[in-house]
């Protein structure tokens, strides 16, 4: 989907055949090369490759990754993609810099949400952090940074999903990328997911980091885009969700 002028979505599938994507990073492209936001879930390889050659570039076209934050299903290909290019830059926010490289363990993959899953996905899960520390962060990006990237593009901290979540902000375009801050449910844009965001009442008081923004346009890692009046409808989510 074209998000904006050399910005598009990348649609990735969890099964062959389902009707809506589970995940959508976004590629954007200039004379400083192209910029892929998050990378998809596990094995995801093929549909990243399929996806940007469709927009026209190739995987060596990518300079830089940034990644919003250290869930899985944003990292999920980030060593594929740097081990097989490993000129790309990988740029995160330093709160969530240990999670993403395997110093830590990523705060939700507690061993009770582990012990819950098929034995052939804690399989593939330890596969996958065997190949976290082979990752290396080229640019800790902060809260207010100014990427001169795309017309401009602005860091905005939002933790509460993780502690070291970030949205994109490109006021060009008035397009706000906000990653699993916002989702697009059923048509409406909503707040993060309760069950998989540690510090809701955090990640609430970072909504307020978005309402002020111009914004024509928001584009979320779960459900994709919404364009009606997002600022009005970010301004209504925060007094719904500071009352509930």
């Amino acid at each position: 989907m074209k998000l904006g002028q050399r910005i598009a979505s990348i649609e990735l599938f969890a099964q062959p055949g389902s009707a809506e994507p589970a995940y959508q990073p976004v590629l954007l492209w200039d004379e400083n090369g192209a910029t892929l936001v998050d990378t998809g879930n596990i094995g995801q390889m093929d549909q990243i490759t399929k996806a940007v050659q469709e927009i026209g570039l190739q995987l060596s076209d990518i300079r830089r990754i940034i990644v919003t934050h250290q869930d899985i299903d944003h990292i999920g290909n980030l060593a594929a993609l740097t081990a097989a290019y490993p000129d790309i830059e990988v740029w995160a926010h330093a709160d969530d810099i240990p999670y993403i490289t395997g110093e830590k363990r990523m705060i939700k993959m507690t061993d009770e949400r582990l012990s819950q899953m098929p034995e052939a996905a804690r399989t593939a899960l330890h596969s996958f952090f065997n190949l976290l520390p082979s990752i290396r962060i080229n640019r800790e990006i902060k809260d207010g940074e100014m990427f001169e990237l795309h017309g401009g593009m602005r860091v905005i901290h939002t933790p509460g999903h993780t502690p070291g979540h970030i949205c994109l902000y490109l006021p060009q375009e008035k397009l706000l990328l906000a990653a699993d801050e916002l989702r697009v449910v059923d048509g409406e844009l909503v707040g993060p997911a309760e069950a998989f965001t540690p510090d809701m009442n955090e990640a609430v008081r970072s909504l307020h980091k978005l309402a002020d923004l111009p914004l024509e346009k928001v584009f979320c890692y779960h459900g994709g885009l919404y364009d009606h009046e997002p600022s009005a409808r970010i301004a209504e989510l925060i007094r719904i969700l500071e009352q509930a």
